[in-house]
């Protein structure tokens, strides 16, 4: 059995997606920190950060799941007597 292949496993095409993985989870951590500081700055400019989070939800969501979850959301508050 050679070095590179231990036990049926190619070693460096296993290492080679490991090291892509440990890079595309450092820029993912790095974009986290991005969006972060926009948050911030949101916030420190008068915005809520948890009302841009909303919103940002409800643009990745199409028309009709989005009017459904409006519908519901209204449909429990008035249940409530929130509305």
């Amino acid at each position: 059995m050679s070095e590179e292949d231990s036990g049926g496993i190619a070693a460096d095409q296993l290492r080679q997606m490991i090291e892509r993985i440990e890079r595309l989870e450092e820029e993912k951590n790095d974009i986290a920190a991005h969006i972060r500081e926009i948050y911030a700055e949101g916030k420190s400019t008068g915005f809520d950060p948890k009302v841009m989070r909303l919103i940002v939800r409800m643009r990745k969501m199409d028309q009709r799941e989005l009017d459904e979850q409006e519908a519901l959301t209204h449909l429990y508050k008035q249940a409530l007597g929130m509305s």
